[in-house]
C-alpha cells in the first residue's frame, strides 16, 4: 500500500470487531497481511478459529479469561495484559511484516484505565505511512476523532441481549 489510513470503529452497537475482521478478510484477497491484536479478550473465539485457516490473518490475544469489571477485578493483572498488547503493537509498527494492524477493543482498554489516551495517540503518531491502522471499542473520546481518517459510529437501536438472549457461538463469539 502506498498510503495507509487510520480507521476507528466505535459506539455501543454490535459489529465493530466483525467489521474489522471483515476488512482483514477483504485485504487477504489481495495478499495483504493483517495482525489483529485483541485487548481484553482471553478466550479463543470464532474469529481466531477462522483466521487460523487464512495465511494472511494473524490474531493475538492480550486479555484475561474473565472480563474486567471495575472494583471487582484485579486491575494490575488486566493492565499487565494490556501493556503486553501495547508493547506488541509498538514493536509491530516498526516492522514490515504486516500491511494492516487492528487494535481490537483498544478503546475499551482506554475506558477501563488499562491504557492511556497518550499511549493510543503515540501508536497513531508512530504509524508508518504505508500501514493501515484500525482501532475498535465502545465510547471513543471525540478528541480521538481528529487523529483518524475514518470514524464509524455503531449505534444500537435494538439488541436481543436486552431480552435475555445470551451470546451465541459463531455469532457473538
Amino acid at each position: 500500500m502506498e498510503k495507509g489510513y487510520i480507521q476507528l470503529y466505535t459506539g455501543n452497537g454490535k459489529g465493530k470487531t466483525t467489521a474489522a475482521i471483515g476488512q482483514a478478510f477483504r485485504a487477504s484477497g489481495h495478499g495483504l497481511k493483517t495482525l489483529m491484536i485483541q485487548f481484553m479478550k482471553g478466550d479463543k473465539t470464532s474469529e481466531c478459529i477462522a483466521a487460523e485457516k487464512n495465511k494472511y490473518i494473524t490474531i493475538e490475544r492480550y486479555g484475561m479469561k474473565e472480563f474486567y469489571h471495575e472494583g471487582k477485578s484485579d486491575i494490575l493483572q488486566h493492565r499487565n495484559f494490556a501493556k503486553k498488547g501495547y508493547d506488541r503493537a509498538t514493536e509491530i509498527l516498526h516492522g514490515k511484516d504486516y500491511d494492516i494492524i487492528i487494535l481490537d477493543e483498544i478503546i475499551n482498554a482506554l475506558n477501563c484505565n488499562l491504557l492511556t489516551y497518550e499511549e493510543i495517540t503515540a501508536l497513531i503518531q508512530n504509524k508508518p505511512q504505508n500501514l493501515e491502522l484500525i482501532l475498535t471499542g465502545r465510547n471513543a473520546p471525540t478528541e480521538l476523532y481528529d487523529h483518524c481518517d475514518l470514524v464509524t459510529q455503531f449505534n444500537e437501536i435494538k439488541h436481543y441481549f436486552n431480552n435475555g438472549i445470551a451470546a451465541r457461538e459463531g455469532i457473538e463469539y
